[in-house]
């Protein structure tokens, strides 16, 4: 019996990982729940799974949870770390949207335990800081992005110095084909009707305008150590290959499957084990064809932008995500427009000033700086 806490339990990451569970009690159960703002379909989990805590996000919240439930509920960072530590916890599942996630993150890393690893942010922002902890713990990282999970099977037990490229696949988003000036007045609502997958917010904007592929190049350099020239981005709308990894033989592994996170996300909770039936299999005599073609960098620079970030190293990645994070919530919110969002960050980008990123502290400092220049560039906008 494996032990998990879930970190985002009422995202939709979250909710994939319970439905797995949910399938296979026989082999996992569930510790700890943590929850940002859905705390009717938290109180739900609580009562079917039983955990022994629970985090949510202000203590307002807490308080008034601890009257409806009899279970231990934690409120903030204390709170989320808290669930991400628990002494019984042995599998850790990151889900958590954005920056928030990388400190409880790295306590579990700290205490040696297993993450599966659906918190891009974490690596993007701390990729030196949580690579080296994770090494100095014996702590293991599973990706749970269904693009690292692939490349993580084709790499399996294979050396760095045989692999010539990674492939990282993207579906193209709602815009795919569309024109820089097409782009500048689209809407929210547009922006979240994902072709292929059902996600949150934020990960669905950003799906729509190539940050989230940027974001996971950036995480893939730290995951498997490979140079940001050997991983490469290619757009593929119908989202069956979930990346590829081609070797110096010249020959290529893909990953194939239906885009249903919950295949990732179990292969990560049982590894080294599969679990039979996860997902349907494919029916190859009903594909009708496989298509791919490069991202249009022009109309969709985010990713230029993340794969720069990365190449400047140090802070620049945090500044990038932060600058992200305020630009996709301010579009949300409709203060901005869809071309707005990489305009504004990379004139916070234009502003930063390099400077190592060795602690957390140095992160952190990163981060909050990247969040007032953008706040500072969208009023200028108005």
């Amino acid at each position: 019996m494996k032990n998990i806490s879930i970190l985002g339990s009422t995202g939709s990451i979250g909710r994939s990982t319970i439905e797995v569970v949910r399938r296979y009690r026989d082999k996992f159960k569930i510790i700890g729940l943590s929850a940002k703002s859905n705390i009717e379909l938290l109180l739900k989990q609580i009562e079917e799974l039983s955990p022994e805590i629970v985090a949510v996000t202000d203590e307002e919240t807490a308080r008034a949870l601890r009257k409806r439930v009899k279970v231990e509920v934690l409120s903030g960072t204390e709170g989320l770390i808290a669930v991400a530590t628990h002494e019984k916890a042995d599998f850790v599942l990151s889900a958590i949207v954005g920056a928030a996630g990388l400190i409880p993150t790295l306590s579990a890393i700290r205490l040696g335990k297993t993450i599966g690893l659906a918190n891009k942010e974490t690596l993007v922002i701390a990729g030196k800081i949580v690579t080296e902890e994770a090494k100095k713990h014996s702590a293991r990282i599973i990706p749970v992005d269904s693009e690292h999970s692939a490349i993580f099977q084709c790499l399996e037990n294979r050396k760095t110095s045989e692999v010539r490229r990674i492939i990282l696949t993207a579906s193209g988003g709602p815009f795919r084909g569309r024109s820089k000036k097409e782009l500048k007045s689209v809407k929210v609502e547009e922006a979240l009707r994902h072709p292929n997958w059902k996600m949150g917010a934020k990960i669905t904007v950003d799906s729509a305008t190539l940050m989230n592929k940027g974001l996971e190049v950036i995480e893939a350099h730290w995951l498997f150590g490979l140079s940001p020239e050997k991983i490469e981005v290619l757009i593929h709308p119908e989202s069956i290959i979930h990346s590829m990894a081609e070797f110096t033989d010249g020959t290529i592994l893909a990953q194939l499957s239906r885009p249903d996170m919950k295949a990732p996300i179990a292969y990560a909770l049982s590894y080294p084990e599969r679990l039979s039936n996860v997902v349907e299999p494919l029916d190859f005599k009903s594909l009708r064809s496989l298509t791919f073609e490069l991202p249009d960098r022009e109309a969709f620079p985010c990713l230029d932008l993340a794969c720069t970030a990365l190449k400047e190293e140090g802070t620049f990645p945090a500044v990038l995500n932060a600058a992200n994070e305020v630009a996709v919530e301010a579009f949300l919110k409709e203060r901005i427009g869809f071309n707005d969002i990489p305009l504004l960050i990379k004139k916070v980008l234009d502003k930063h000033q390099k400077r190592p990123c060795n602690t957390i502290e140095e992160v952190l400092e990163a981060d909050a700086w990247a969040r007032k220049e953008a706040e500072k560039e969208i009023r200028s906008m108005r």
